[in-house]
């Protein structure tokens, strides 16, 4: 059977939707918002070509002048120039509404107008972007190049890198060392704190005592304690340790504390009923923790292990407080010796060139994590 319509409620239904697009009237063209978002764009590519003729320049005083700094300049120039992109694109949209408003076109208007406003913020988004880099570019430029002397001198920074780069093993050898140990102590300091019964309680009163300590305690502090401590002690053994060797046992120390909590945290994340139903199947109370509990836990804390672990790998440049030549101490010699910071750089450097893919790692496996769990829940 055809569908009869009702020519009345027809009707009414085209009525009903004119007056919904007739709410609020006819769009209008966002001439303030463009005009901001048009001299922001202006003021910021005038402020970036301004301040690439100023590098240039200071790049020939300091007599490291050459074909690559023109065309770097160009290229830098063409770049600054991609503010003006939206802001081409909010005018054309600008126009379009100028036409659809004209036509009596509601919705053409709306559309238009809604697009004008979002490429308007995105041209006001760039240009802020591009004003902070402006100004730390001006900062670096400020009192005649000295800030930028100070910091980043590309020649002393050239010369001096082989003798920062060979200091910064000490910093990784540390690292890879404490690393392990860390993750080592903090799980027996965390199995400690779930000892089971009257028989484990001053077990756990001693790991909570420990955690509760190093926690509070500043790293550099430990490690001064430590590491000028047991020297001066005489005892057998330990006072013959190398001062790398305290450096490590001191952050173990510190570190292991928080990875302690960690693990805590990962095991108490554990549904109770899975423990239970380990010890109903006659498993102990040790292999219900190493079989059950432990691995599903550890699973759960990677990020935030790994999370520590980068704070430790930061931590190792404390070391210098007892005279480890690390690559922190090589760039305060190299200061001392010609007045400038520019091997600490360096070293900043080389701490960032590692960090941040280690970052990264852990943000994908905890976004891997999430996306694991959102698919288990649906």
């Amino acid at each position: 059977m055809s569908k009869v319509t009702n020519p009345a409620s027809s009707q009414a239904a085209v009525i009903a939707r004119k007056r919904r697009l007739d709410m609020g009237g006819m769009p209008v063209v966002p001439v303030g918002l463009f005009l901001f978002a048009l001299v922001a764009a202006a003021i910021v590519m005038f402020g970036s070509w301004y301040t690439i003729i100023a590098m240039g320049k200071g790049l020939e005083v300091a007599e490291m002048y050459g074909w690559w700094v023109p065309a770097g300049s160009i290229l830098l120039g063409l770049v600054s120039l991609i503010v003006a992109q939206p802001v081409i694109g909010a005018f054309k949209q600008c126009r379009i509404l100028s036409r659809a408003a004209a036509n009596k076109d509601v919705v053409a208007a709306r559309i238009a107008r809604t697009e004008a406003r979002t490429q308007c913020w995105i041209a006001l988004s760039y240009a802020l972007a591009q004003l902070i880099v402006i100004l730390l570019c001006q900062f670096l430029l400020a009192n005649n190049y000295a800030v930028a002397k100070t910091f980043f001198f590309v020649p002393l920074i050239i010369k001096t890198f082989p003798l920062v780069l060979s200091a910064f093993w000490i910093n990784v050898k540390i690292f890879l060392i404490s690393g392990v140990l860390v993750l080592i102590w903090g799980l027996v300091v965390a199995l400690a704190m779930f000892a089971p019964g009257k028989a484990g309680k001053p077990l756990r009163y001693i790991a909570t005592v420990y955690v509760d300590v190093f926690r509070a305690m500043p790293a550099i502090l430990v490690i001064y304690l430590v590491g000028f401590g047991l020297p001066l002690t005489g005892v057998p053994i330990l006072k013959d340790f190398s001062l790398i060797t305290y450096v490590v046992i001191a952050l173990t120390l510190t570190v292991g504390a928080y990875v302690a909590e960690i693990y805590r945290a990962g095991i108490q994340s554990i549904h109770w009923s899975q423990a239970a139903a380990a010890r109903s199947l006659g498993l102990s109370h040790m292999q219900t923790l190493r079989f059950v509990v432990v691995p599903q836990g550890v699973r759960q804390i990677i990020p935030p292990l790994l999370n520590a672990l980068i704070a430790l790998q930061k931590d190792t440049a404390l070391v210098s407080i007892v005279g480890v030549t690390d690559s922190f101490n090589q760039s305060m010699i190299i200061a001392g010796n010609y007045y400038n910071l520019s091997a600490a750089i360096s070293v900043a450097l080389l701490f960032i060139i590692i960090s941040i893919p280690q970052t990264r790692f852990v943000e994908r496996m905890a976004q891997r994590d999430r996306a694991r769990m959102r698919a288990t829940a649906g």
